[in-house]
C-alpha cells in the first residue's frame, strides 16, 4: 500500500507575530497583578487624608488609616439567658419576631480599600485620634467593654420596672469615662481641662487624700470641704499600669460668679455609669467581645418582650440602635450611616434610631438604607414601645 502523504499545513508567517505580541500582554498582566497586590498591602494612610481643625482654628490634612464600616445585624434574643426564675415567672425565650442590634467595625485600610471605597457613603475613613482619642488600644477596649456592661445593667433595670418587677440600683465605683473638654471643633476636642494631664480615660478613683471612695456620693462628700484651686491626692487603678497616685488641682465648676455652682470644686471628668442592678432573678447578656453602649435600647425592648404577655413586635423583625438611661431616655450613638447599611444588607424593614441624632445624620442613614427600610426616630423607651404598637405589636400592660 503506498504511503499516505502527511497533511501538515505549511507554517503560518503570522504565528511568529502572535507569539511576539503575547510577551508584552503577559508582562502587562503580571505588572497589573503585582500592582493590585501592592495596593492591597500598602496602608491607606499613604494617600488617604481629611481636613481636621487644629488648636489655632485652621485645618490640617491628617492621614486616615482606618474606616468605619458596617459589621452586622444580630438578634438580641440569641444572647439573653436567665437564671432560676421560679414557678410563677414565665419568659418567652423564643419570640416570633426579634429585636436586632447593630454592630460596626473600624479596621485598618489598605490603599486598595481606600481607592475602592472612597465614594461609598456608608464608609467613613477616620484618623488615629478619631479612633483612639487619647486612649491606648487596650484602654479603649477596656472602656468599650465597660460601656457594654453598663448598658446591659441599665437595660435590665428599665425593662424589669416596665414589666412590673422590683429592681434596686446599687451605686458603683468611680471611673473616668472622659475628661471635660474646654474647646471643641466638630467632633474633635482641641483643649481638655488641665487635670487631663494627670488622669486617663478609664481610671478608677479609689481614694482622695487617703480616704477611700466607693461611689460618686463618696467622692462628692470628700471634695465638699475643698475649694477650687486646692490640691488633692488621688489614688487610682489605671488600665495597663495598676495602682498609681497623682496630685491634681481642683477646678471651678462655673466661670460665672453669679452661678450657685461657682465655688463648687471638681476634678473635671465625665464618670461612667457603673451602677449595678439587684434583680429578682439573674439575667445575662452574652455580648462576647462586642463593646459600646449603643445596644442599650435593643436589650431593653428584648427583655420587655420576653418578660411580658403578648407579642411586642407583632411577629416582625426590627433593628434597634440607641443608648438607654435609667429614666428610659434614648441617647445618640455613633456610626448610624454604617448601621443603616447593615440593616439594608440584612434585609430588615424597620430601624428604630435615637431622635437626638443630628438631622443630617438621620437623613444620611435614610439615603443609605433606601426606600426598603423605614427609619423611626424615638426619644424614650415609651416612644419605642408606641412605635412597635404602630407596626402591629401588642401594647405592654401598665
Amino acid at each position: 500500500m503506498p504511503p499516505v502523504a502527511s497533511r501538515v499545513p505549511p507554517p503560518d508567517p503570522r504565528r511568529g507575530i502572535t507569539k511576539w505580541w503575547g510577551v508584552p500582554l503577559v508582562s502587562i498582566a503580571i505588572v497589573a497583578l503585582v500592582g493590585v497586590i501592592a495596593l492591597a498591602l500598602l496602608p491607606a494612610q499613604l494617600v488617604a487624608r481629611k481636613a481636621v481643625a487644629n488648636a489655632e482654628g485652621r485645618e490640617d490634612e491628617v492621614a486616615t488609616p482606618y474606616a468605619l464600616v458596617p459589621a452586622g445585624a444580630q438578634p438580641v434574643a440569641d444572647r439573653v439567658s436567665y437564671g432560676d426564675l421560679g414557678a410563677d415567672i414565665n419568659v418567652d425565650t423564643d419570640p416570633e419576631g426579634r429585636v436586632y442590634f447593630l454592630t460596626i467595625s473600624e479596621p485598618p485600610q489598605s490603599m486598595l480599600g481606600w481607592w475602592i471605597a472612597q465614594d461609598e457613603p456608608e464608609i467613613e475613613f477616620t484618623t488615629d485620634e478619631e479612633k483612639f482619642g487619647a486612649q491606648t488600644p487596650s484602654q479603649q477596649r477596656s472602656i468599650s467593654l465597660q460601656m457594654m456592661r453598663t448598658s446591659g445593667q441599665v437595660a435590665q433595670y428599665v425593662a424589669l420596672t416596665r414589666a412590673g418587677y422590683d429592681a434596686e440600683i446599687i451605686p458603683g465605683p468611680v471611673q473616668v469615662q472622659q475628661m471635660l473638654c474646654l474647646d471643641v471643633a466638630g467632633n474633635r476636642c482641641l483643649e481638655y481641662v488641665p487635670t487631663a494631664e494627670q488622669l486617663d480615660d478609664g481610671d478608677m478613683i479609689l481614694a482622695v487624700d487617703g480616704v477611700e471612695v466607693t461611689n460618686l456620693d463618696d467622692l462628692d462628700a470628700q471634695l465638699a470641704d475643698n475649694r477650687p484651686g486646692d490640691r488633692v491626692t488621688l489614688e487610682l487603678d489605671r488600665i495597663d499600669s495598676g495602682e498609681v497616685t497623682v496630685d491634681v488641682t481642683l477646678l471651678r465648676a462655673s466661670d460665672d460668679p453669679d452661678d450657685p455652682e461657682y465655688d463648687r470644686p471638681l476634678i473635671g471628668f465625665v464618670p461612667f455609669d457603673t451602677d449595678t442592678v439587684d434583680l429578682p432573678f439573674e439575667i445575662a447578656f452574652d455580648t462576647g467581645d462586642i463593646g459600646g453602649p449603643s445596644a442599650g435600647l435593643a436589650f431593653t425592648l428584648t427583655l420587655i418582650d420576653e418578660l411580658t404577655d403578648g407579642d411586642l413586635l407583632g411577629g416582625l423583625d426590627v433593628a434597634v440602635t440607641g443608648t438607654i438611661a435609667l429614666n428610659g431616655t434614648v441617647g445618640a450613638i455613633g456610626g448610624l450611616p454604617q448601621k443603616a447599611s447593615a440593616v439594608r444588607q440584612a434585609g430588615l424593614r424597620y430601624l428604630l434610631v435615637p431622635a437626638s441624632q443630628p438631622a443630617e445624620t438621620i437623613e444620611a442613614a435614610r439615603q443609605i438604607a433606601g426606600e426598603s427600610v423605614a427609619i423611626i426616630p424615638v426619644s424614650t423607651v415609651d416612644e419605642a414601645l408606641a412605635a412597635l404598637v404602630e407596626l402591629g405589636g401588642d401594647p405592654v400592660a401598665a
